[in-house]
Protein backbone atom coordinates (compact mmCIF):
# COMPACT_ATOMS: atom_id res chain seq x y z
CA UNK A 1 0.00 0.00 0.00
CA UNK A 2 2.01 2.83 0.79
CA UNK A 3 5.71 2.81 -0.10
CA UNK A 4 8.46 2.91 3.31
CA UNK A 5 10.22 6.27 2.70
CA UNK A 6 13.27 6.27 0.78
CA UNK A 7 16.20 7.03 3.52
CA UNK A 8 17.19 10.70 3.29
CA UNK A 9 20.55 11.46 2.41
CA UNK A 10 23.28 14.42 3.16
CA UNK A 11 22.15 17.46 4.65
CA UNK A 12 18.19 15.92 5.23
CA UNK A 13 19.90 12.97 6.83
CA UNK A 14 21.58 15.16 9.38
CA UNK A 15 18.45 17.60 10.33
CA UNK A 16 16.25 14.45 10.71
CA UNK A 17 18.53 13.14 13.52
CA UNK A 18 18.64 16.61 15.34
CA UNK A 19 14.62 16.62 15.60
CA UNK A 20 13.43 13.52 16.07
CA UNK A 21 9.93 12.81 14.73
CA UNK A 22 7.66 10.32 16.71
CA UNK A 23 4.15 11.59 15.20
CA UNK A 24 2.87 15.15 15.50
CA UNK A 25 3.72 17.42 17.88
CA UNK A 26 1.71 17.88 21.03
CA UNK A 27 4.63 20.75 22.06
CA UNK A 28 3.82 23.11 19.13
CA UNK A 29 -0.33 22.86 19.80
CA UNK A 30 0.11 23.77 23.09
CA UNK A 31 0.46 27.46 23.27
CA UNK A 32 -2.05 28.02 20.47
CA UNK A 33 -4.83 25.88 22.41
CA UNK A 34 -3.75 28.07 25.87
CA UNK A 35 -4.18 31.44 23.18
CA UNK A 36 -7.42 30.35 22.07
CA UNK A 37 -8.95 29.81 25.66
CA UNK A 38 -7.40 32.49 27.19
CA UNK A 39 -9.05 34.83 23.94
CA UNK A 40 -12.00 33.17 24.31
CA UNK A 41 -12.14 33.77 28.63
CA UNK A 42 -11.07 37.18 28.61
CA UNK A 43 -14.31 37.80 26.09
CA UNK A 44 -16.52 36.05 27.69
CA UNK A 45 -15.60 38.04 31.00
CA UNK A 46 -15.39 41.45 28.77
CA UNK A 47 -18.76 40.84 27.58
CA UNK A 48 -20.15 39.86 31.30
CA UNK A 49 -18.73 43.42 32.77
CA UNK A 50 -19.59 45.22 29.69
CA UNK A 51 -23.63 43.70 30.26
CA UNK A 52 -22.97 44.15 34.07
CA UNK A 53 -22.46 48.46 33.18
CA UNK A 54 -25.27 48.58 30.79
CA UNK A 55 -27.46 47.09 33.31
CA UNK A 56 -26.46 49.75 36.12
CA UNK A 57 -26.96 52.52 33.57
CA UNK A 58 -30.40 51.11 32.52
CA UNK A 59 -31.32 50.65 36.28
CA UNK A 60 -29.60 54.56 36.95
CA UNK A 61 -31.77 56.28 33.80
CA UNK A 62 -35.13 54.66 35.17
CA UNK A 63 -34.21 55.87 38.28
CA UNK A 64 -33.78 59.39 37.15
CA UNK A 65 -36.52 59.01 35.08
CA UNK A 66 -38.84 58.47 37.50
CA UNK A 67 -36.47 61.09 40.24
CA UNK A 68 -37.68 63.52 37.07
CA UNK A 69 -41.12 62.70 36.85
CA UNK A 70 -41.58 63.41 40.77
CA UNK A 71 -40.02 66.43 40.49
CA UNK A 72 -42.11 67.80 37.11
CA UNK A 73 -45.13 67.05 39.14
CA UNK A 74 -44.20 69.17 42.50
CA UNK A 75 -42.84 72.11 39.99
CA UNK A 76 -46.21 71.50 37.73
CA UNK A 77 -48.25 71.57 41.74
CA UNK A 78 -46.06 74.56 43.07
CA UNK A 79 -46.95 76.53 39.40
CA UNK A 80 -50.40 76.07 40.39
CA UNK A 81 -50.48 77.08 43.69
CA UNK A 82 -48.53 80.56 42.49
CA UNK A 83 -51.03 80.78 39.88
CA UNK A 84 -54.40 80.61 42.33
CA UNK A 85 -52.53 83.20 44.70
CA UNK A 86 -51.70 85.77 42.04
CA UNK A 87 -55.30 85.76 40.90
CA UNK A 88 -56.19 89.31 41.27
CA UNK A 89 -59.57 88.08 43.58
CA UNK A 90 -56.67 86.17 45.80
CA UNK A 91 -54.18 89.40 45.70
CA UNK A 92 -56.76 91.52 47.32
CA UNK A 93 -58.26 89.40 49.18
CA UNK A 94 -54.62 88.55 50.85
CA UNK A 95 -54.06 92.77 50.47
CA UNK A 96 -57.31 93.17 52.83
CA UNK A 97 -56.13 90.59 55.46
CA UNK A 98 -52.68 92.78 55.83
CA UNK A 99 -54.72 95.82 56.70
CA UNK A 100 -54.19 97.35 52.97
CA UNK A 101 -56.39 99.27 50.96
CA UNK A 102 -56.69 100.58 47.56
CA UNK A 103 -54.50 103.81 46.60
CA UNK A 104 -56.41 106.49 45.35
CA UNK A 105 -55.27 108.28 42.13
CA UNK A 106 -51.68 108.49 41.33
CA UNK A 107 -49.42 111.20 40.27
CA UNK A 108 -46.87 111.05 37.85
CA UNK A 109 -43.74 113.37 37.53
CA UNK A 110 -42.85 114.70 34.04
CA UNK A 111 -38.91 114.49 33.12
CA UNK A 112 -39.03 118.24 33.69
CA UNK A 113 -39.85 117.36 37.56
CA UNK A 114 -43.69 118.70 37.52
CA UNK A 115 -45.95 116.97 39.41
CA UNK A 116 -48.89 115.84 36.81
CA UNK A 117 -52.10 114.82 39.27
CA UNK A 118 -52.72 115.08 42.13
CA UNK A 119 -51.56 113.03 45.22
CA UNK A 120 -54.45 111.67 47.13
CA UNK A 121 -53.94 109.66 50.91
CA UNK A 122 -55.40 106.16 50.47
CA UNK A 123 -58.21 105.19 52.64
CA UNK A 124 -60.55 102.00 53.38
CA UNK A 125 -63.24 102.51 50.75
CA UNK A 126 -66.69 101.80 52.88
CA UNK A 127 -67.59 98.19 53.11
CA UNK A 128 -69.85 96.20 55.58
CA UNK A 129 -67.33 95.12 58.33
CA UNK A 130 -68.42 92.68 61.19
CA UNK A 131 -68.12 94.61 64.91
CA UNK A 132 -65.34 93.52 66.96
CA UNK A 133 -66.35 91.56 70.14
CA UNK A 134 -64.24 91.11 73.10
CA UNK A 135 -63.83 87.96 73.98
CA UNK A 136 -64.38 87.28 77.96
CA UNK A 137 -60.62 86.49 78.21
CA UNK A 138 -59.15 89.59 76.94
CA UNK A 139 -58.43 92.24 79.49
CA UNK A 140 -58.24 95.91 78.50
CA UNK A 141 -54.56 96.41 78.46
CA UNK A 142 -53.64 99.72 80.05
CA UNK A 143 -51.49 101.12 77.41
CA UNK A 144 -53.97 100.48 74.75
CA UNK A 145 -55.38 103.20 72.85
CA UNK A 146 -59.18 104.70 73.95
CA UNK A 147 -61.81 103.27 71.90
CA UNK A 148 -63.69 106.71 70.66
CA UNK A 149 -62.73 109.50 68.48
CA UNK A 150 -59.04 110.42 67.70
CA UNK A 151 -57.78 113.48 68.05
CA UNK A 152 -58.66 115.03 64.78
CA UNK A 153 -62.08 113.65 64.79
CA UNK A 154 -62.23 110.64 62.83
CA UNK A 155 -62.27 106.70 63.92
CA UNK A 156 -59.29 104.95 63.30
CA UNK A 157 -59.77 100.83 61.88
CA UNK A 158 -57.75 98.08 62.53
CA UNK A 159 -54.95 99.12 60.28
CA UNK A 160 -54.48 102.54 61.45
CA UNK A 161 -56.42 104.24 58.48
CA UNK A 162 -59.80 106.54 59.10
CA UNK A 163 -63.56 104.36 59.09
CA UNK A 164 -65.60 104.00 56.15
CA UNK A 165 -67.36 106.32 58.17
CA UNK A 166 -64.59 108.90 58.07
CA UNK A 167 -64.29 111.92 54.88
CA UNK A 168 -62.91 109.99 51.77
CA UNK A 169 -61.58 112.84 49.89
CA UNK A 170 -62.89 112.66 46.10
CA UNK A 171 -59.74 112.00 43.39
CA UNK A 172 -59.05 114.89 40.94
CA UNK A 173 -61.17 113.91 37.60
CA UNK A 174 -58.50 115.92 35.51
CA UNK A 175 -55.81 113.46 37.12
CA UNK A 176 -58.23 110.76 36.01
CA UNK A 177 -59.07 111.44 32.48
CA UNK A 178 -54.66 112.33 32.03
CA UNK A 179 -52.88 110.24 29.53
CA UNK A 180 -50.17 108.04 31.48
CA UNK A 181 -46.49 109.06 31.39
CA UNK A 182 -44.49 107.74 28.71
CA UNK A 183 -40.80 107.43 29.14
CA UNK A 184 -38.21 108.92 26.21
CA UNK A 185 -37.32 105.82 23.88
CA UNK A 186 -40.12 103.34 24.27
Amino acid sequence: MSKPAAPLKGRAARLARLMPSTGPSTAARTPFVLLVVLLLGGGLITLLLLNSALNEGSFRLSELKRDTTELTDEQQALQRDVDSRSQPDALEKRARELGMVPGGSPAFLNPDGTVRGKPTEATAPPSPSPSPTPSPSASPDADAPAAGPSASGTSAGPSGSPSPSASVPQPDPAAENSPPPTSPGR
